[in-house]
């Protein structure tokens, strides 16, 4: 996966291209697959969530639901590319994440996109 920023800047990474941006730089889109997406759920941790409220009440990051968050968004991301992958699309453009409370028992994380085929000019 190469992930590119909205400046165009580029991570490199394995053999899908992930941009929040409508086209890839450099490249042309020759075919539209459709859309893809990924999800994942996470159920929420009583003790974690018991002390994010303590935490909240005095300021600062909740280091323990940022790193779920994280998680749960990588984790939401290679299932889109999984998905792109499998439909024979070698970049996802228009990437973008929707985070939505499940029934008051977790966080749902939803990474979605649009899967093409990609050709450099």
């Amino acid at each position: 996966m190469t992930i590119i920023d909205d400046q165009g800047g580029a991570m490199p990474a394995q053999d899908i291209i992930v941009t929040t941006t409508e086209n890839v730089p450099g490249h042309s889109i020759d075919r539209v697959y459709g859309e893809v997406f990924g999800v994942t759920v996470r159920s929420r941790n009583f003790v974690s969530d018991f002390g994010a409220g303590v935490k909240s009440i005095f300021g600062g990051e909740l280091k323990g639901l940022t790193k779920a968050l994280v998680a749960s968004r990588e984790q939401a991301t290679e299932r889109m590319i999984d998905k792109a992958r499998d439909l024979g699309a070698n970049a996802v453009v228009m990437m973008r994440f929707d985070v939505t409370d499940a029934r008051d028992i977790g966080t749902e994380v939803c990474a979605y996109g649009t899967a093409v085929s990609a050709t450099p000019k």
